[in-house]
């Protein structure tokens, strides 16, 4: 699961392909199907990359943070499509997919919709043969167009990874920066057990008195001259490698002898996310272009003595828990573990988890098409309305540079259970 809900590179400026609001009246209905809208397009060898529009840039509003205003519009909806209309379907098989289809078999599998073909993938090879593969798709889903609520069909994509931290169990001279786990003191309050209205909305807090109050920003955790005692899981060497791995949401952290241990998002203070990258270039110390993870780590490292008040900018903080260390990778936010190249974060009231998902986007920092069959497994705090997904690139130094770079704009088709009606945005 990523930080609070947390989806990948949140520093860059996060929002999809930015357009014109619609008025009121143009507005599609909400519901969770309608006949299609766009003409098939068949499958061709020289099919564009995906864009936006002209003039349209890939950045959200200036106010834009991990919390959410009222929605003016609905966050998307989804239209009924074809496979002919997915560019280069029948090139989008991986074994990666096949594997993170099976890891979303063990949560969905026993749902009514899910049933028979995760019945079926079971008795199938592992991988089957990329056209087997296909035909299986095509025989027990249908694909539906995932479109925004203002009606346009594209928005961004960005990257997230598992990063790799190096610390101890115990704190020493190099090892200073606290991984905490949940402290004791950590409220969450179901606000639908007081108002049913606002069912669904928990808030964070903690106790001062008879009263509860919010509960301490992530300067507040930091500047306390005792660490918070028993609530460490480890200790590692790098503030701003710790700020990225809350980001991220789950990572491994590498011990003096050898061994790994391996945390995922445990809970969160409550804080709204706000973006140091967004920071950064408001105040000219970088620009857009230079924003990126990459950039932002190399900012750190040539003005340390600003680092603490540049990460204390954002009040939001992630706590953790440890992991198996056989798990093939992180626990996403469908409770199964995601799949390097595989797996997508995306919005779950918009995007079913644990859902195939078509995506026809670009590679990082380039026209190269990048289209193939994906996971709907994990959700993040950037991540919000229809079109708007986070690529998962995996564990290792390659996966931070692509995941680092990738701000790409892309469309999304779901891929739902054919016969069934996928849920209706909300």
């Amino acid at each position: 699961m990523r930080f609070f809900l947390f989806a990948a590179l949140v520093p860059l400026l996060l929002s999809g392909c930015a357009t014109p609001p619609a008025p009121p009246a143009e507005v599609p209905p909400l519901a969770a199907a309608v006949p299609a809208a766009v003409p098939p397009a068949e499958p061709t060898d020289d099919i564009p990359p995906v864009e936006c529009p002209a003039g349209t840039p890939l950045a959200g509003p200036a106010g834009s943070t991990g919390a959410e205003a009222p929605a003016a519009r609905p966050r998307g909806r989804l239209s009924q499509s074809t496979f002919a209309a997915l560019p280069r379907w029948h090139e989008g098989m991986t074994p990666a997919a096949w594997r993170a289809f099976l890891q979303s078999c063990g949560a969905l599998g026993s749902q009514a919709p899910w049933q028979e073909s995760c019945t079926e993938a079971a008795r199938l090879p592992n991988p089957p043969a990329p056209a087997a593969m296909r035909a299986f798709f095509e025989r027990h889903f249908t694909p539906w167009l995932v479109v925004n609520g203002d009606g346009s069909n594209t928005g961004l994509v960005t990257g997230y990874y598992e990063p790799l931290l190096h610390g101890s169990r115990t704190p020493g001279p190099r090892y200073r920066y606290p991984v905490y786990a949940p402290p004791s003191d950590l409220l969450t309050v179901d606000l639908g057990e007081l108002v049913p209205e606002l069912k669904g909305r928990p808030v964070r807090g903690r106790l001062d008195g008879h009263r509860v109050v919010p509960y301490y920003t992530r300067a507040q955790i930091d500047e306390t001259s005792a660490p918070r005692t028993g609530e460490a899981l480890a200790w590692v060497d790098n503030p701003v490698e710790l700020f990225f791995l809350q980001i991220q949401g789950s990572g491994r952290i590498a011990l003096p002898d050898g061994r790994q241990l391996r945390v995922g998002y445990a809970d969160q203070n409550g804080h709204p996310f706000r973006s140091i990258g967004r920071l950064l270039v408001q105040r000219g110390d970088l620009t857009l272009a230079q924003a990126s993870l990459q950039g932002i780590k190399a900012w750190a490292a040539d003005h340390p003595d600003q680092v603490r008040a540049l990460l204390d900018a954002n009040p939001s903080y992630v706590f953790f828990r440890l992991l198996p260390d056989d798990l093939p990778g992180p626990i996403g936010a469908l409770g199964v573990p995601i799949t390097g190249e595989a797996s997508l974060a995306v919005d779950p009231r918009v995007i079913p988890l644990g859902a195939p998902v078509f995506i026809d986007t670009t590679r990082p920092n380039s026209r190269r098409p990048l289209r193939r069959l994906m996971l709907a497994q994990d959700t993040g705090g950037a991540i919000h309305g229809g079109v708007r997904a986070d690529f998962f690139w995996g564990y290792g130094d390659a996966a931070e540079q692509q995941a680092g770079a990738m701000k790409q704009a892309g469309r999304l088709w779901l891929l739902y259970p054919r016969g069934a009606t996928p849920p209706a945005p909300r």
